[in-house]
């Protein structure tokens, strides 16, 4: 099984069948448009639609780090960039499907939305907060900034991911499945890397001590 795997995390196929499928809910939601199949409220059914994929990737991006740390699923890594780009792809169409579609560029509304309707506050900082992760998401501006720095600011994905789901909680305005099923995916999330990071230091710690026994 591990050659296997192996094997796919090294196939330049790989990387070019996830990116097909992570095309498949927008060309999904086309075809729905093309059929006139969007239902009687449109506008609502591709706003959640589009929020709740861009969740999803998000969901995805976060959750590579602690999986790649599982016995041969390293090759995860090698997605990890796409799943993020992704996900600002999709936060994108989302934000511009309320600017363009739903508020139609009214300034009105727009600063009542974003002044008054919590909700929409969280959604539009989570969104914001994916910009410069998406600029910087290339080999050269981490040489640029270097490593330290390009990892600190990329933390903001946690900052990001956590007003995405709180968008979505306040959204539902009840406790319903959906936004707290996505809540619990990212505190498990957040749980594997602190537990991880406990181990890491444990093993380290276990080193150390072994080393000064054999001095």
């Amino acid at each position: 099984m591990r050659r296997i795997l192996t094997r796919f995390w090294k196939s330049p196929w790989y990387p070019r069948l996830v990116f097909g499928l992570s095309l498949l809910p927008l060309l999904y939601l086309i075809r729905k448009w093309q059929r006139n199949d969007l239902g009687i409220n449109s506008i609502e059914f591709v706003s959640r639609f589009l929020g709740l994929w861009t969740l999803r990737f998000l969901m995805l991006t976060l959750a590579v780090t602690p999986l790649r740390r599982l016995p041969a699923m390293g090759g995860l890594l090698r997605i990890r960039r796409m799943l993020g780009l992704f996900t600002f792809f999709y936060g994108c169409i989302h934000g511009w499907h309320y600017f363009a579609i739903d508020a139609q560029w009214s300034r009105q509304v727009i600063t009542e939305d974003l002044t008054y309707r919590r909700f929409f506050i969280a959604g539009f900082t989570a969104l914001l907060l994916m910009v410069p992760l998406a600029l910087t998401s290339f080999d050269r501006a981490i040489r640029w900034m270097g490593g330290r720095r390009w990892t600190l600011l990329h933390r903001l994905i946690y900052v990001s991911a956590v007003l995405a789901v709180i968008h979505y909680l306040w959204q539902a305005k009840t406790i319903v499945a959906g936004p707290v099923d996505y809540a619990a995916i990212l505190l498990m999330s957040f749980l594997a890397r602190i537990l991880w990071v406990i181990l890491a230091r444990l093993r380290r710690r276990n080193l150390v001590e072994a080393a000064a026994e054999v001095i």
